[in-house]
């Protein structure tokens, strides 16, 4: 954990303070680069208990898309008057369950976003020689038409290299959650327009089974994102309390040279 009074250094006592907070008072320590860490920690919950929000709200949209696709059958079997409250009463539930989706949808990438800002600006403390973009992008690209597809994810490896410790860290979760994030935008825009599109009864159970697809993707990169959010925060928290503010940096090439010159001359004197 990050200490809770200066967020630059980590916690290591059981109030949650770095030594330099439990001793000298508690003025902010600045990282070894200049810059201040900042515990993406807290949001990190926040991001994850939003994504189980849009997971729950896609099992809801699963139901309603099969119970429409059921209900459209009945229907096609029956004829319209026996069935249509039935018809009324799916049509509700598609309208309640797509405006929860929407609303679940844009909460969740404000904090995502927010989050991601947050971990951007540690991996600029952390190795702000391997960020190809500047912070603000963190933010910007994902709001850049098409541009959205890629740039983030470039953006997410800088980030997670930056915040690697000696060893390198497996990025199958990031690659596997942004492969299925992009997968789901299609997905999603195709059954979409099939569903807005469809006017007869097997044009509607062909669109409902389309989006079923879409939302079970949906939740799938879901449940991927919460598992990249995890182990991005989880990279940065250990880092931190490794003291991992910068990289080692070279020696000087001067007080290299200055130092080779002092021991020549110690050694021409003999003196050990």
């Amino acid at each position: 954990m990050i200490c809770s009074r200066c967020a630059a250094q980590g916690a290591t006592d059981a109030a949650g303070l770095c030594p330099a907070c439990a001793v000298g008072g508690g003025a902010p320590v600045p990282a070894p680069s200049g810059g201040v860490l900042r515990s993406p920690v807290g949001l990190s919950y926040v991001v994850v208990a939003l994504l189980a929000v849009v997971i729950a709200v896609d099992l809801a949209a699963v139901y309603a898309a099969l119970n429409t696709h059921a209900v459209v059958g009945r229907i096609l079997e029956g004829g319209t008057g026996e069935y249509a409250d039935d018809g009324r009463r799916a049509d509700l539930l598609m309208y309640r369950v797509a405006s929860l989706y929407v609303t679940a949808l844009v909460a969740t990438g404000v904090v995502f976003i927010v989050w991601f800002r947050r971990v951007r600006g540690n991996a600029q403390v952390f190795a702000p020689d391997l960020q190809r973009r500047g912070p603000g992008w963190a933010v910007g690209a994902w709001f850049i038409p098409i541009a959205n597809l890629w740039i983030p994810r470039q953006i997410a490896g800088d980030i997670w290299r930056a915040s690697e410790l000696e060893r390198r860290a497996s990025r199958g979760v990031l690659n596997a959650w942004w492969t299925l994030w992009v997968v789901s935008l299609a997905v999603d825009r195709i059954a979409t327009r099939a569903w807005d599109r469809a006017e007869y009864g097997d044009d509607l159970r062909r669109a409902a089974l389309g989006l079923v697809a879409g939302y079970v993707i949906d939740i799938a990169a879901a449940v991927l994102a919460i598992l990249f959010v995890r182990r991005l925060t989880a990279l940065q928290h250990a880092k931190a309390l490794a003291g991992g503010g910068s990289r080692p940096q070279e020696p000087e090439p001067e007080k290299e040279k200055e130092h080779e010159q002092e021991s020549e001359s110690e050694r021409v004197d003999g003196t050990p």
